[in-house]
């Protein structure tokens, strides 16, 4: 009976008895899911234009932020070296269309999926040849990324905002609904969508698959760009930030594969949730909750909704 009033029963006397430290909690989760919500953005992007998941988006987070970081380095203004870095996320966006997807069109999904697996290795490769395998400190300052923090007086205790998560919510929910709105109301957005529907059809009418591609790639290369730079902000630019990258993963699986909206739910569902239980359940259940409970969510959801909640129900008649 212990074990269940500890389970049970105990977190949610905590939470009302210290609801400044749930007030406390609830922000840094909201924080990590918009963070995951701007990173699983990418995988919708693409899938939704091209049918492919692509795996390559964890590494090209890293690519993005190390491009940034490496053109500092080197004696590039930080503004111009942002800029460089929107023009290489371009060019790479380029090169997959031409090498990797104009090739491999109407070929099997997976086979496009493991073309993806090949691109995020040829990406590690090229960022540990180019930029070297220690972690960096990303450039903050330089960019105006406010540092400190702001302790507001909230339900009888102190809620500490940092500063930096505070420009890391406001940027990534803008990035979120002004990609939302361009492929909601936009001619490309009109286009992605009938990409996504059929390419024969879109191609019958006139579309170009060729430049669909290109532009959503380049999107999810800014958005990859952006991850990276938050992400960096918070702590260093590393190879390791590919493993923050598949927490989109189990956000992927609630909001579904093809919704905008549902990534924005998804990636909060698991940043609250995972920090929830890491405070009021990890001492309980070990530490180490925060890296595996965003998957528990999402396992408990592919039982009961394995379309995800925005997704489409795949109905097969027979």
């Amino acid at each position: 009976m212990d074990l269940l009033y500890q389970i049970f029963v105990d977190p949610f006397v905590q939470m009302g008895t210290a609801p400044d430290l749930l007030v406390q909690t609830l922000w840094e989760g909201l924080v990590s899911g918009v963070l995951y919500a701007l990173i699983a953005l990418g995988f919708v992007l693409i899938f939704k234009a091209s049918g492919v998941f692509n795996f390559a988006q964890g590494i090209m987070v890293v690519f993005a932020a190390l491009t940034l970081v490496g053109l500092y380095e080197k004696g590039v203004p930080a503004f111009l070296a942002l800029a460089l870095t929107i023009v290489v996320m371009l060019g790479l966006a380029v090169l997959v269309e031409r090498l990797m997807l104009r090739p491999l069109v109407n070929q099997p999904d997976i086979v496009l999926f493991m073309a993806t697996f090949g691109l995020t290795y040829v990406l590690i490769g090229l960022g540990e040849i180019i930029f070297g395998g220690d972690p960096k400190v990303m450039i903050a300052d330089q960019l105006y990324l406010p540092r400190g923090a702001i302790d507001v007086n909230m339900l009888g205790g102190f809620v500490s905002l940092q500063k930096i998560d505070i420009a890391a919510a406001i940027i990534a929910s803008l990035m979120v609904a002004g990609l939302a709105v361009v492929f909601q109301k936009t001619r490309i957005g009109r286009a992605l969508r009938a990409v996504a529907d059929s390419h024969k059809a879109a191609l019958s009418v006139g579309i170009s698959l060729e430049q669909i591609w290109v532009v959503v790639w380049f999107a999810a290369g800014i958005v990859a760009l952006a991850t990276g730079i938050m992400w960096g902000a918070r702590s260093n630019v590393s190879f390791a930030l590919e493993i923050v990258s598949l927490k989109a993963l189990p956000v992927l699986i609630l909001g579904g594969l093809t919704s905008i909206p549902g990534a924005i739910v998804g990636g909060i569902i698991i940043g609250v949730g995972e920090k929830l239980g890491e405070f009021y359940w990890g001492p309980l259940l070990g530490s180490g909750i925060e890296s595996w409970l965003a998957y528990v969510i999402a396992l408990i959801f592919l039982l009961f909704r394995p379309q995800g909640l925005f997704g489409e129900r795949i109905i097969e008649r027979i």
